[in-house]
């Protein structure tokens, strides 16, 4: 299965890759049309399989389809490929300067790894899919085993694009099976040049590892565990406390917490008026009904993690309405947060740890201590961001979304988005998985010295 999937994909990437950009462009915009042709049955199926509503997987299908056009325009422009050009200086002395003209290519086949936690937008024709496909390479898709008819009603529109566009079959492929074998026989195939991912640290890392470990290694791009601190200032907690508690309780329970922005930790110096956000909190997490998770080995993994923090001493646990996988609200103390290094880790649910600090040195040491995270939140007024520089500079390298005021949860497509960050978030931060900067994840960079023009890519000449 696998053989045939990248031997397709290698026979598709010599027409595939020489395409005019504007081809190119017309095939995602047809992927786009055929998965809005897909209508209310895709909305159903998905439901069925992933137990979120109606709402959200239409908004999921509004933000694949458009990503997919705004990646289609990505392509028809061609700035991403970067051209550089240094023309020839052959009087220059005492040498000569070649001309010189540097473009950016397709990597060749690209393995994806579709989400459990957006069955569209980051599953067959998600971001990666796109950003592949528009840097004009093939794409090889492993299917997420919890919405797998999802996954095939998303193929074959795919499969009526290609067709319709008179595409080569290989250019996409529907990689199907549980066992983690399957993927690692993907990520080890010598026909896959590079790769992309989002889920688990634990995932992630075993694939990041075997393609590192191949005969002839590939970038593979991991999207992975991430914590998403949210630091609380202390104008900001007197004046809006309860607004921010009521924005971060919305926020960690949003999706029922499987996003992977999910704010996690939540950080403050000891005061009145973070004993007010306290309350305000566990009043709001107290009230919370219990929601379905995407599938329930996510449950159990999220009922198994909530366990083992409310077993840490110093621990103070509000649970939600219900019994299993319940918004949770853990509180403690920066010494205990900072004896108990799991405490630093993602936990892929509604859960949040509230950590007390005793002044501004013990808040800058937890931050310090921190993980690397897609992004990192202050509550704040100017006044508070002038009072705490060295804390500001701690999270600039820490995350790689800096966010002011706001909650990180909602993740804009644009040209200015980046959703990456340090280890353990992806595996380079110098790489986003959203916006369209995503494409050149897939790119390599080639330059030609001295050649006529008539043998030049079409934007070198």
């Amino acid at each position: 299965m696998i053989d045939n999937a990248v031997a397709a994909a290698e026979t598709a990437l010599e027409t595939y890759s020489e395409l005019p950009p504007v081809k190119i462009a017309g095939f995602l915009e047809r992927i786009a049309d055929e998965i809005v042709a897909l209508d209310d049955a895709l909305i159903a199926t998905a439901m069925a399989e992933t137990a979120l509503t109606t709402d959200r997987l239409s908004g999921e299908r509004m933000r694949t389809v458009n990503q997919l056009r705004l990646f289609a325009d990505v392509a028809r422009k061609g700035e991403w490929k970067d051209v550089r050009v240094d023309a020839a200086l052959p009087d220059r002395k005492p040498m000569r300067r070649p001309d010189l003209r540097r473009t950016l290519m397709p990597i060749g086949p690209v393995a994806v790894w579709a989400a459990s936690n957006f069955p569209l937008a980051f599953s067959v024709a998600g971001g990666d899919t796109a950003s592949a496909l528009a840097a004009g390479c093939p794409v090889i898709l492993k299917a997420h085993p919890g919405h797998p008819r999802t996954s095939a009603l998303v193929a074959s529109a795919i499969a009526r694009a290609v067709e319709a566009c008179a595409l080569p079959p290989g250019v996409f492929s529907l990689i199907e099976g549980a066992n983690p074998k399957v993927s690692l026989e993907l990520v080890r195939h010598s026909g896959v040049k590079a790769g992309a991912f989002t889920g688990s640290l634990r995932a992630g890392r075993a694939l990041f590892d075997a393609a590192a470990a191949r005969p002839e290694p590939i970038p593979f791009f991991a999207e992975m565990g991430s914590a998403n601190p949210v630091f609380l200032l202390a104008e900001a907690l007197a004046q809006r406390g309860d607004a921010i508690a009521e924005g971060l309780a919305q926020s960690v329970n949003l999706g029922v917490g499987q996003f992977c922005t999910c704010p996690g930790l939540v950080v403050g110096i000891a005061s009145r008026a973070l004993d007010r956000l306290s309350e305000k909190l566990r009043v709001l997490f107290a009230h919370t009904r219990e929601g379905t998770m995407l599938t329930p080995g996510i449950a159990a993994a999220y009922c198994d993690a909530l366990a083992h923090i409310a077993k840490i001493d110093g621990i103070q646990v509000t649970s939600g309405e219900g019994k299993g996988a319940v918004a949770t609200l853990f509180e403690t103390s920066a010494p205990t947060f900072l004896r108990n290094p799991e405490l630093r880790h993602e936990v892929f649910g509604p859960s949040t740890i509230l950590i007390r600090c005793d002044s501004h040195a013990e808040v800058e040491k937890v931050a310090r201590s921190l993980e690397g995270s897609l992004t990192a939140t202050l509550h704040g007024t100017e006044a508070d961001l002038r009072a705490h520089p060295a804390l500001l500079k701690i999270l600039t390298r820490k995350a790689g979304r800096m966010i002011f005021n706001g909650f990180p949860t909602g993740v804009e497509v644009c040209a200015a988005m980046h959703h990456g960050g340090p280890y353990p978030s992806t595996t380079d931060p110098r790489f986003t998985s959203v916006g369209t900067a995503a494409i050149v994840r897939f790119a390599r960079p080639i330059c030609y010295q001295d050649f006529p023009a008539e043998f030049l890519p079409s934007e070198l000449r």
